[in-house]
C-alpha cells in the first residue's frame, strides 16, 4: 500500500472498528511478515491516544517444532505470562488487532493431524476462561488482513510477486470500502458497518424459530432458540463499547441450537485451513451431529476430522451467517483462501463454538450454543442459495431469494 494508503487502513482499524479511547492499550498480534502493518498499527494507536501498543510475532515454525518433537504430555502449552498477558486482553481498557494472511506455506505439511489438533486444542482448554470470556463478548477484537507475498501469489499467480500484493492491497481496501471509489476518509465503512446492524435487528425482530438453507447442493434446517439475537456490522461488546470485530465483513450471523440441525450441505468454496488448502467438504447432519463428512481427498478428510474429533462438540455448528450477491468479495469473483475475507464472500456455517451474545445482551444464560473449544468455518452460499426463515405460528419469511436479501 502507499504511505497514505496504510495510514488510512491502520486508523481506519484503530478508530473505526476498535473506536480506541484515549490511554487505552492496543495489542496488535501476527507474524513477522506483517510487519509493515503492525508498525503502521503501532502509529495509529499512538495517534488516537493510546498508553501502550504492545506488539507479539507469533512463530508457526516453533509450533511445527513442537508438534515434531515434543513429548506428548508437552503439546498444546500454555505458559503463565502468556495467560497474564491474555487476562491483560480482557480488561476494559484494551483492544486487540489479529493480522491474518498466509507467509509460511507448508509448514505443517507432513505433520500427524492428530498431533498438530492436541496441539491446539489443548492449549485452548488451559484457556478455557480466555475462550468463554471471547464468547460473551468480553474480547475488544478485531481481525484485518495483510497481503503477504505467498497469499498474493494464491490469489493471483499469474502476476509477478509486487503486482500481485499491490492488487490483493487494492482489493482489500475495496472491501473495507477504503477504495479509489470510497470516500477519502473512513465514513464508508463506518456506514457499511451501521448497515448491516440495521439488518441484524430486523432478523433479531422477526422472531424466527428456524432457518432453513437450500440450494447449491445444500438442504439443512436449523433451528433458533426464543429470544436469540442476529449480529453484523459492528456491535457494543458486554463491556457497552462498540466494536466491530471483522475488516472486511459483510455478514449477519447468529448461532443456531447445537443439537438441532439436519440435512445436507456442500461448500461452495474451499477451505483454507493451518496452511492446507481442503477442497470439496460436504457432508451430513442428524440430530445436530455431523455424521457424514467428505472431501476432495480422503488424507483431506481425515485432517479435517481429526480437528473436529479432537472437541467433543466439534462436529455441532456454533454459527449460521447470511451473505448475499452484493457483497463486494463475492463481486470479486475470487477464492482468496483467507477464511477472513472468503467467509464474507458467501453465506456459511461454523462447527464448534457458538456466540453467547447471540443469546443475551450480556451472553448469559446462552441456552443452545456450542460451548466448543473450536471454530471453524465453512462456506456454503452460492447465488442459488435461499435462506428461509419460519416465524410463530409457521409464517414462511423470504430473507434471501435469487442470490438477494429480501428483508
Amino acid at each position: 500500500m502507499s504511505p497514505t494508503d496504510l495510514a488510512r487502513y491502520a486508523d481506519t482499524i484503530v478508530r473505526r472498528c476498535l473506536y480506541l479511547e484515549r490511554d487505552d492499550t492496543l495489542f496488535v498480534q501476527g507474524t513477522l511478515a506483517h510487519r509493515e502493518l503492525a508498525v503502521a498499527l503501532a502509529e495509529a494507536g499512538y495517534r488516537a491516544g493510546a498508553r501502550l501498543v504492545d506488539v507479539y510475532y507469533v512463530e508457526p515454525r516453533v509450533q511445527a517444532a513442537r508438534v515434531r518433537h515434543a513429548r506428548d504430555g508437552f503439546l498444546g502449552p500454555a505458559s503463565a505470562w502468556g495467560q497474564r498477558r491474555q487476562h491483560a486482553q480482557l480488561e476494559r481498557s484494551s483492544c486487540v488487532v489479529t493480522i491474518f494472511g498466509e507467509s509460511d506455506p507448508g509448514v505443517f505439511d507432513g505433520l500427524p493431524p492428530e498431533r498438530l489438533a492436541a496441539d491446539a486444542l489443548r492449549a485452548m482448554e488451559h484457556l478455557r476462561w480466555f475462550v468463554r470470556a471471547v464468547e460473551n463478548g468480553r474480547w475488544r477484537w478485531v481481525g484485518v488482513g495483510w497481503p503477504t507475498r505467498f497469499w498474493a501469489s494464491q490469489v493471483y499467480p499469474e502476476l509477478d510477486s509486487l503486482a500481485g500484493q499491490r492488487r490483493l492491497a487494492d482489493d482489500l481496501l475495496h472491501f473495507c470500502r477504503l477504495g479509489a471509489d470510497d470516500t477519502p476518509g473512513g465514513e464508508g465503512w463506518t456506514a457499511h458497518a451501521k448497515g448491516l446492524a440495521a439488518r441484524a435487528r430486523a432478523l433479531t425482530e422477526l422472531g424466527l424459530e428456524r432457518l432453513e438453507l437450500r440450494g447449491g447442493g445444500t438442504e439443512l434446517t436449523l433451528r433458533i432458540s426464543p429470544g436469540s439475537r442476529w449480529l453484523g456490522g459492528q456491535e457494543e461488546n458486554a463491556n457497552g463499547q462498540l466494536v466491530a470485530s471483522n475488516f472486511p465483513t459483510e455478514e449477519c450471523f447468529t448461532s443456531p441450537e447445537a443439537l438441532s440441525t439436519e440435512g445436507t450441505f456442500s461448500c461452495s468454496r474451499p477451505l483454507s485451513f493451518r496452511g492446507r488448502t481442503i477442497a470439496g467438504i460436504a457432508g451430513e447432519f442428524r440430530g445436530g451431529r455431523l455424521v457424514r463428512l467428505e472431501a476432495a481427498s480422503d488424507a483431506d478428510r481425515d485432517f479435517l476430522a481429526a480437528f473436529l474429533d479432537a472437541d467433543r462438540h466439534g462436529r455441532r455448528l456454533g454459527e449460521v451467517a447470511l451473505v448475499d450477491r452484493s457483497s463486494r468479495i463475492g463481486q470479486a469473483g475470487h477464492v482468496y483462501s483467507n477464511t477472513l475475507v472468503d467467509e464474507n464472500a458467501v453465506a456459511h456455517i461454523a462447527f464448534g463454538s457458538g456466540f453467547g451474545q447471540t443469546r443475551t445482551e450480556n451472553g448469559r444464560g446462552a441456552r443452545g450454543v456450542n460451548r466448543a473449544t473450536i471454530h471453524l468455518d465453512v462456506m456454503i452460499g452460492t447465488d442459488e442459495l435461499e435462506a428461509t426463515g419460519v416465524a410463530p405460528g409457521g409464517r414462511r419469511i423470504p430473507l434471501i431469494a435469487g442470490g438477494s436479501w429480501q428483508l
